[in-house]
């Protein structure tokens, strides 16, 4: 029976998918496409069910209509999402693709099981990676937006994985797919890629800032109608057609300004805006936005510095909207949005919305820049993962700046750019030859932030060559990669000299420079390529003494490495040097004792969730929702080892509480008087300021485990007068 319920499942979402294919202007053919395409995808995936039980063509058939209804692409890409893993997990092939769908089809559905091992689940994201995924953005945009809608559909459906996949998915997301999500415009997959990570990767945060999202919504729902009619009746009287939409902020989002600006949640006063979006013709929508803007502004005060022009000035992305806040009635201050229902559509879709009528490959001139910068990125990739990645990232996240050179010709570079970043985007040999620059006729530092609206005079010189402290003053992809393409030329003689030195060292003690020999030695040095190995020899920075170092530890075997280099040494006599917290945390499969330090950024106390992160130095224990989690699982997952506390050692931590409130008199007996004699908790430190009729203080305490001080938080609350109590995390 239920094979029968999964059937209709099937053929219920393959009609949803035919009909919008059919409203967004599918004719005859194209609908054949896709029926054929259904056909090829349900034979690959006969008799295959996902981890929730369901047969396996939902996935593709929900990755297709998220394409058509959510991107905006058309059959051919509604046909590719549906075979995307068709040469992954059957016998089809590339030309078999290519034979029964054509090559466009086929080379989409190719360039998708290409990058398909990027995110496997066995393996780090690597630069060689990357390269290929950026490559596939060069190549034909559709395979990186199907893979998106791949992403989204598997991060809506994560419930159903175990524990770790959906941390190291979600950790994954929040990590590339989100930032790639925001520099394409499709900034309802960028919310909705933050939001979901956040729910497994710190479900308590996540559930409690839902609640208060919707107590909010509850409380300023009535509000925002009211305003909303006000806004609808004033452009009503002045005779625009358009629409309106209430756009609401991401959990994440309001969690990353609270914890930015250093806010509670009540603080956060941009969780809403209202959209307005105007009916107008291409040759007046400008003109119809400032006269909106203008009457807007009439009744109700603007804030100047939050206003933000993207239509006189779009973003590299082509997005376009006048974005203002303006004091509202009851004086609650509320954002406004004003645009086109063409630049609507672009914002919804971004780049995606050039590819949303046809499908003959065309973009638009914006996504033709963005591509070219990509090939910049590819061309001059770094052999250093972690930064060919952050590179990519920084790319994807950074805000524009507008300048000028002398003639008057516009440059666009990332926010945070300086004179050699503009040096580079003219043409790299210029950016090579920098000796200085003047902006607004004012000579400035090579490292001088440019701003919006400025004029830059490189001034260049046939003998200068780039220095080292230059890579600290670029922001762009361009000028980093160039600078470092430099560089490893020049070091290419030091890796030479390193590797032949190397080389005979190994040889005096009867070992030969191979793989395995390699890998052990970067194991051991917490390096990360033979590359940065031989030049660290080259330049002496390693040396025979430290290379003996090495002979003493090695016998192979990372984990036995680890158990060897950190488990706790014995004293004269034989006896193990073990302090009195050594063994409260566990490592490994085995559960073994190891020297290690809890990690200052997220301060750790028994009951809370860890993992162990190795360091050169030693093994760091970092709280699951340390705020460094996500880089290290996703980025280093090499180097994390299992951890668990102790149960039978519970020997105490010190904890720090900011508490704030309403001051009045006794306040600080009744709060000593909680701590020192109802709760018995030990006092390390005290302090409290007070003006104006409220306090603020922090209070070091030590308690047995993290139950111990939720118990205090909540005997703290219920104290009258304390309105806020909190656990305070480092900010190094």
């Amino acid at each position: 029976m239920a094979e029968v319920d999964f059937e209709k499942l099937v053929r219920a979402q393959y009609r949803a998918l035919v009909k919008l294919a059919t409203e967004r202007g599918a004719d005859k053919d194209d609908l054949a496409l896709i029926k054929k395409a259904f056909k090829v995808a349900s034979d690959a995936h006969k008799d295959v069910r996902r981890k929730s039980g369901e047969p396996y063509i939902t996935h593709p058939l929900a990755v297709a209509k998220i394409v058509s209804h959510e991107i905006g692409l058309g059959p051919q890409s509604i046909a590719a999402a549906l075979m995307h893993d068709v040469i992954e997990d059957s016998e089809y092939t590339h030309e078999d693709l290519d034979h029964l769908f054509g090559a466009n089809v086929a080379y989409i559905v190719e360039g998708l099981t290409k990058i398909q091992g990027i995110f496997d689940m066995q393996t780090s994201m690597q630069s060689e990676n990357f390269r290929k995924l950026l490559v596939s953005i060069s190549d034909d945009v559709r395979v990186v937006l199907i893979k998106m809608a791949d992403r989204l559909h598997n991060m809506r459906t994560l419930n159903s994985m175990s524990h770790a996949k959906q941390l190291k998915i979600a950790s994954e997301t929040l990590y590339i797919f989100a930032p790639l999500a925001h520099r394409m415009g499709l900034y309802s997959f960028k919310q909705e890629f933050e939001d979901l990570s956040l729910k497994y990767l710190e479900p308590e945060v996540y559930q409690e800032l839902q609640d208060k999202m919707a107590e909010a919504e509850e409380l300023d729902g009535g509000y925002l109608e009211r305003f909303s009619h006000s806004l609808e009746d004033l452009l009503h009287s002045e005779g625009f057609y358009f629409s309106m939409k209430r756009r609401t902020k991401g959990v994440y989002s309001i969690r990353r300004k609270m914890q930015n600006q250093n806010v509670p949640f009540e603080e956060v006063y941009d969780k809403y805006a209202v959209r307005i979006i105007l009916e107008s013709s291409a040759n007046r929508e400008k003109a119809e936005i400032w006269r909106v803007y203008s009457l807007i502004t009439a009744i109700y005060r603007p804030n100047p510095r939050r206003l933000r022009d993207w239509v006189t000035t779009p973003k590299a992305n082509g997005y376009e909207s006048l974005h203002i806040t303006v004091m509202g009635p009851e004086g609650h201050w509320i954002e406004i949005q004003i645009r086109s229902k063409r630049m609507d559509d672009q914002a919804e879709r971004g780049y995606a919305a050039h590819w949303r009528y046809k499908e003959d490959g065309s973009g638009s001139a914006a996504l033709d820049s963005w591509i070219e910068r990509i090939r910049d990125v590819v061309e001059g990739q770094t052999d250093n993962a972690v930064e060919f990645v952050d590179n990519f990232k920084l790319q994807l996240f950074s805000d524009e700046i507008f300048v000028f050179t002398p003639q008057g010709k516009m440059v666009t570079l990332p926010k945070r750019a300086t004179p050699l970043d503009f040096a580079f985007e003219i043409h790299t040999d210029l950016g090579m030859k920098t000796l200085g620059a003047k902006v607004n006729g004012q000579l400035v530092s090579l490292g001088h932030p440019l701003q919006n609206g400025d004029q830059i005079q490189i001034i260049s010189s046939d003998t200068q060559l780039p220095q080292d402290a230059w890579l600290d003053w670029v922001a762009t992809p361009k000028a980093k990669s160039k600078l470092r393409a430099y560089f490893r030329d020049r070091l290419r003689l030091h890796e030479s000299e390193g590797k032949d030195k190397l080389t005979r060292l190994l040889k005096r003690a009867n070992l030969e420079l191979n793989q395995s020999t390699t890998q052990r030695m970067l194991n051991f040095y917490a390096l990360r390529t033979p590359k940065e190995l031989y030049l660290k020899f080259g330049k002496g920075e390693l040396d025979s003494d430290r290379l003996r170092d090495f002979l003493r530890e090695d016998s192979g075997g990372f984990y036995q490495y680890i158990l060897r280099r950190f488990r706790p040494k014995p004293k004269e006599g034989g006896v193990k040097d073990v302090s009195s917290t050594a063994n409260m945390v566990l490592f490994g499969p085995d559960e073994v004792v190891l020297e290690y330090e809890l990690a200052p950024c997220c301060r750790p106390i028994q009951g809370d969730a860890i993992f162990g992160f190795i360091e050169e130095s030693g093994i760091e224990v970092h709280r699951t929702d340390c705020r460094h989690a996500v880089k290290l699982q996703g980025q280093f997952a090499e180097r994390v080892i299992k951890s668990v506390w102790n149960q039978s050692t519970r020997l105490g931590f010190n904890a720090v509480l900011r508490f704030s409130g309403i001051d009045s008199k006794g306040l600080i007996l009744k709060v000593t008087k909680v701590i020192s004699s109802d709760m018995q908790i030990d006092i390390r430190a005290f302090h409290i300021d007070g003006s104006e009729g409220v306090f603020q203080g922090t209070v070091s305490v030590h308690v047995a485990d993290r139950s111990h001080l939720s118990d205090l938080v909540q005997r703290l609350k219920s104290v009258k007068g304390v309105e806020r109590v909190e656990r305070e995390i480092s900010n190094r």
